[in-house]
C-alpha cells in the first residue's frame, strides 16, 4: 500500500540551526518539500573523490588484496598524492604527445644540432630552410642575388638552405627551426616515461584502498545532503525553518524527536494540488518480492495512484513463465539461485523472485511437456503424466490436433488479458466510488468493452461459436457509457461532465477500437513461447547431425544455442512481458507510475548513485 503522507514545518531559532538540521537528519523521515543545490565545494568534493576512485580501478590488482582501512588522516596525505600523480602524469602525456608532434615534423629534415645553427646564425648567416618545386628551384639556382644550397630531396620536393629569406613571389614552404633536435627530443620523451612510471606506481599502490575511497566518498555524500538541506532552509533575522513530507504513521516519532531538539513544529494534510508529493510503498512478505523489478525498471506509481505490487507480481509471474516456456530453463534457473544462496548467504527479495519465477517456469514448461525442447522427454513416462494434453507441445502424444493446441494456448494467452484489463478497470471503480467520482460508470463500461473484445478476439482468431450480434450490443453500450461518464469528476457538475465526455467522443471511438489491439496484445504470450521452443528445437536438431569425434562440436552447438535462447527469452521478458503490466494493465487501472520517490533527510550508510 502508498503510505498516507503529512507536511511538516519545523521552525527553529538561527542559532539552533545545525541543530535542527542534525536532529532532522537523524530521525531519517522527512522528505524536504525542496531541495536545493549544496554548497559548490561540498559537491565538488565528492565528484572528485568518485572521479579519482574510478580512474584507480585501472590500477587495481588482479588478485583483491586485504585492505587496512585509512584513517581520515592518513587518506588525505595519500589522496593528495594521488591527485598530484594524476595531474602530473596528464601533464608528462601531453609533453609526450607533443614531442612526439614534433619529431614527426622534424624528422624528414634528419637529426641535426639545434646549437650548431644556432652558432652559424651568430656568426651572420641567417640561414632559412625551405621546400618547394623543381621548377621554383629551377628559378631560384639561376638568380645570382639568391644565395642557396640544395639539401636531400624530402617528400619528391626540393630542399634548399637559403642565406637570407626568399622572395614572396617564390612559392615554397618554409621549415621552422625547432628548440631541440631529434635526439634531444627523444631523451626528453624518454625522462617522462621514467616520471609516468613513477607516477603510476603511487597510483598501483593507492588503488588497494577501495574501501577507503568509498568511506570518503560515503562521508562527502552525507555532507553533500546535510548542505543540500542548510541551503534549502528559508530565515529571517531570528529564525530559520524548512518543511517536508512525513508518513503519517511516523509523526509521533517526529514529535518527540520535536520536543527533545526544543523545536516549533506544525502539521498539515498535503494539498489537492500537490504534485511532489513522495511515494512510499510499503510492501509485505508477498508484494516485497516485486521491489527489485520496481527497483531496475525504475517506476513508481503517483502518491494518489493505486498500488498493484501484489498483482504485477502475480501476473509477471506467470508471463515470465510461458514467455520462458521450458522446464529445462527453469530447472537451471532455480538450480543456480540456489547455488548462488548457498555459496553467498545472500537470500534477499531478489534471490527469492528468481525462485519463485523459475519455479513457475518449471510448472508451465510441465504442463505443456517442454524440457530443453526435446521430443524424447515425452517418452519418460514421469515426464508425459505432468501433461494437460491439451496445453501440450508435443499434442500427437495425447491424440491432439495441433491445430486444437494452439487454439487452447491462444485462448487461453486471451483469456489471461481479458482477466487482467478486466481487473484493471475493477480496481479503478474501486478507488473512484469512495471518492464520489462518477467516472467509474466508464471504467464499468471499460470493463464491458473488454470482455466483448474478448469474445470478438476469440471470434475472429480461434474461431469459437459466438453470436456476434451481442458483442457488438455491448461494444456499443460500453462505447456509450465511456462517452456519457467519462469527463466525469468530483470537481465537476453533471453537466460539465457530460459536456467534457461528448468533447471526446472521437478519442473514446479510438480507444475502444485500442482495446481490442490490447487484448489481441496477449497473443505474444503464445507467440514468444513458441518461438522459443522453435529456436530450441532448431538446436538440437543441427546437434544430431553431428556423430562419431564430432559429437563434442554436436554438444558446443547445444550449449551454445540454449544459452542464447536463455538470452533472448530474459530479453523478451522485459520487453513484453514488463509491457503488459506496465501499459496495458495499467492503462486500465489509470496508472500512470508518475511517482516521486521517498527520499527522506537521513544520514546514508551506503553510496548513492
Amino acid at each position: 500500500m502508498i503510505e498516507k503522507m503529512k507536511m511538516v514545518h519545523v521552525v527553529t531559532t538561527v542559532s539552533n540551526k545545525d541543530k535542527m538540521l542534525a536532529g532532522l537528519r537523524d530521525l531519517g523521515l522527512v522528505h524536504l518539500a525542496e531541495r536545493k543545490s549544496a554548497d559548490r565545494a561540498v559537491s565538488e568534493r565528492f565528484q572528485t573523490l568518485s572521479k579519482t576512485a574510478m580512474t584507480l580501478t585501472d590500477y587495481a590488482p588482479e588478485k583483491p588484496q586485504k585492505e587496512e582501512i585509512l584513517s581520515d588522516e592518513e587518506f588525505k596525505s595519500m589522496y593528495d598524492g594521488v591527485l598530484e600523480a594524476i595531474d602530473k602524469k596528464t601533464a608528462l602525456t601531453q609533453d609526450i604527445g607533443t614531442s612526439s608532434a614534433e619529431i614527426d615534423r622534424i624528422a624528414p629534415w634528419g637529426d641535426f644540432s639545434t646549437e650548431d645553427l644556432k652558432a652559424v646564425k651568430e656568426s651572420g648567416l641567417d640561414f632559412h630552410f625551405y621546400r618547394l618545386g623543381k621548377n621554383e628551384y629551377q628559378t631560384i639556382a639561376k638568380d645570382e642575388n639568391i644565395k642557396v644550397i640544395h639539401l636531400s630531396d624530402i617528400d619528391k620536393m626540393d630542399a634548399v638552405a637559403v642565406i637570407g629569406t626568399l622572395p614572396a613571389t617564390i612559392p615554397a614552404t618554409e621549415f621552422t627551426v625547432p628548440d631541440k633536435s631529434i635526439s634531444e627530443l627523444k631523451a626528453r620523451i624518454a625522462e617522462d616515461e621514467a616520471e609516468i612510471a613513477k607516477c603510476d606506481e603511487v597510483l598501483k599502490k593507492a588503488a588497494v584502498y577501495k574501501e577507503s575511497f568509498n568511506k570518503q566518498m560515503l562521508k562527502a555524500q552525507n555532507e553533500e545532503t546535510y548542505s543540500q538541506a542548510s541551503q534549502t532552509t528559508e530565515s529571517d533575522e531570528d529564525f530559520v525553518w524548512i518543511s517536508g513530507y512525513i508518513p503519517e504513521v511516523d509523526l509521533d516519532r517526529f514529535k518527540s524527536m520535536a520536543v527533545e531538539k526544543s523545536l516549533a513544529w506544525a502539521v498539515d494534510d498535503v494539498a489537492e494540488d500537490d504534485d511532489q508529493i513522495p511515494t512510499k510503498l510499503r510492501f509485505n512478505k508477498v508484494s516485497g518480492l516485486i521491489k527489485p523489478i520496481f527497483d531496475i525498471l525504475g517506476i513508481l506509481p503517483g502518491y494518489r495512484e493505486q498500488d498493484i505490487s501484489i498483482w504485477f507480481l502475480l501476473f509477471f509471474t506467470l508471463f515470465f513463465a510461458m514467455i520462458f516456456g521450458d522446464a529445462g530453463y527453469g530447472a537451471l534457473l532455480l538450480i543456480g539461485t540456489i547455488a548462488f544462496v548457498v555459496k553467498t548467504k545472500k537470500f534477499n527479495d531478489a534471490t527469492f523472485l528468481l525462485i519463485i519465477l523459475s519455479g513457475a517456469t518449471v510448472i508451465w514448461g510441465a504442463i505443456t511437456g517442454t524440457w530443453f525442447g526435446m521430443e524424447s522427454a515425452m517418452k519418460v513416462p514421469f515426464l508425459k503424466a505432468l501433461v494437460i494434453p491439451n496445453f501440450a507441445n508435443y499434442p500427437e502424444y495425447f491424440g491432439v490436433t495441433t491445430t486444437t493446441q494452439q487454439n487452447t494456448i491462444m485462448k487461453f494467452a486471451f483469456s489471461i488479458g481479458a482477466i487482467q484489463m478486466a481487473l484493471g478497470s475493477i480496481l479503478a471503480i474501486k478507488k473512484k466510488i469512495p471518492a464520489k467520482d462518477l467516472s467509474w460508470v466508464a471504467d464499468l463500461g471499460w470493463t464491458i468493452a473488454v470482455i466483448a473484445m474478448y469474445l470478438l478476439a476469440l471470434y475472429l482468431v480461434i474461431g469459437e461459436n459466438i453470436n456476434i450480434t451481442p458483442v457488438f450490443a455491448a461494444v456499443g453500450v460500453a462505447f456509450v457509457l465511456v462517452v456519457l461518464f467519462g469527463g466525469m469528476s468530483p470537481d465537476k457538475t453533471f453537466g460539465q461532465g457530460l459536456k467534457s465526455g461528448l468533447g471526446d467522443a472521437f478519442t473514446v471511438f479510438l480507444n475502444t477500437i485500442s482495446c481490442f489491439g490490447n487484448v489481441m496484445s496477449y497473443i505474444r504470450l503464445f507467440a514468444v513461447g513458441m518461438a522459443s521452443l522453435a529456436i530450441a528445437q532448431s538446436f538440437n536438431d543441427i546437434a544430431a547431425g553431428f556423430s562419431g569425434p564430432l559429437v563434442v562440436l554436436g554438444i558446443i552447438v547445444v550449449l551454445i544455442g540454449h544459452g542464447l535462447n536463455i538470452i533472448m527469452a530474459f530479453l523478451s521478458v522485459v520487453v513484453h512481458g514488463v509491457r503488459l503490466n506496465v501499459l496495458e494493465f495499467s492503462g486500465q487501472v489509470g496508472l500512470e507510475w508518475t511517482g516521486v520517490a521517498y527520499e527522506p533527510f537521513k544520514l546514508n550508510d551506503k553510496i548513492k548513485s
